[in-house]
């Protein structure tokens, strides 16, 4: 196992490089500048302004100075909040985030297990159908039309949630909801499918033969076979959750790194932007990397190959 993690961090470093020079490639190609949308200044005052940047240097000298930067821990200052640096701005908003895809996770998780493990109890079945179809609902609606929705339902109608903020408990209930109903339904019929496949193995007519009885089938014998596929769609799902958030958290007014990455974008501001994507990038490694580990622990006739 030990060797396995440490071949695939080897691997990610080439895969972090490459995205960082494109990250940076894209943006620094990209129309308009940090300072295009400030009040008209002198261009002396201008050139004095890039040059305490070190937007004076060319591409490729940024990049290097960055890079070097970066590897000490400086992911440089934010030119819309000249007071904070990069690393700073992530340290407050990254928590957030990830409280909510956590959230989302749990919600994604709970309703599609439990749906899965009920339409593939009774397959062909009206226990079938029913989940199934509104998992396939929940996968059609997309985040941006879910939310408005819920905050619509509950915070206009209902009342019972703010539409907006991140303050209190019950703030977290519509943006998780929002997240995790989508990635709910592809949780559901992963379940399903696996649990079919496993239920149809002989050592669980053998069970059944034997009398066990069937939650016992279900849950001791059949679940952690069946839970592979979904293992397996976690890690890419959880960074999903993660990187996805731009919409949910632009929507309900969080204060996460998704918010941040937008106003970033607008502003053209580079660090900002270059450090968001970065921390993206490690994100999705590492959870990949525990999804592989946990699909291993689960499935013992795999190997860390």
């Amino acid at each position: 196992m030990i060797r396995f993690i440490l071949i695939r961090l080897l691997q990610a470093i080439p895969v972090l490089l490459i995205i960082s020079v494109v990250t940076f490639a894209m943006v620094r190609t990209a129309p308009g500048g940090p300072f295009d949308q400030e009040v008209k200044m002198q261009d002396e005052v201008k050139a004095a302004i890039e040059a305490h940047y070190g937007l004076d240097k060319s591409a490729i000298e940024q990049y290097f100075v960055w890079l070097g930067n970066a590897l000490q821990g400086d992911l440089g200052p934010s030119f819309k909040y000249p007071n904070r640096s990069v690393h700073e701005l992530i340290g407050d908003a990254f928590p957030v985030s990830l409280e909510l895809g956590i959230w989302a996770m749990l919600v994604a998780l709970t309703l599609g297990v439990g749906a899965g493990l009920i339409a593939s109890t009774r397959p062909n079945t009206s226990r079938d159908y029913l989940p199934m179809s509104i998992a396939m609902f929940g996968i059609c609606i997309p985040r941006f039309v879910m939310g408005p929705l819920l905050i619509l339902v509950f915070s206009i109608y209902l009342q019972w949630y703010n539409s907006s903020g991140w303050f209190f408990a019950s703030d977290r209930v519509l943006p998780a909801l929002t997240m995790g109903i989508y990635y709910a339904a592809y949780v559901a019929r992963l379940t399903r499918g696996g649990m079919l496949e496993v239920l149809g193995q002989d050592y669980i007519r053998t069970a059944r033969a034997k009398g066990a009885d069937e939650k016992r089938i279900i849950f001791k014998h059949a679940f952690k076979g069946g839970m592979r596929p979904v293992v397996s769609f976690f890690g890419p799902a959880m960074a999903n959750l993660l990187a996805g958030s731009f919409i949910v958290e632009s929507i309900f007014q969080i204060p996460g790194l998704g918010r941040y990455f937008i106003m970033a974008a607008f502003n053209r501001d580079y660090f900002l932007i270059q450090g968001t994507v970065m921390t993206y990038a490690v994100l999705i490694i590492v959870l990949n990397l525990l999804a592989d580990i946990l699909l291993v622990w689960l499935s013992p006739r795999l190997r860390f190959d």
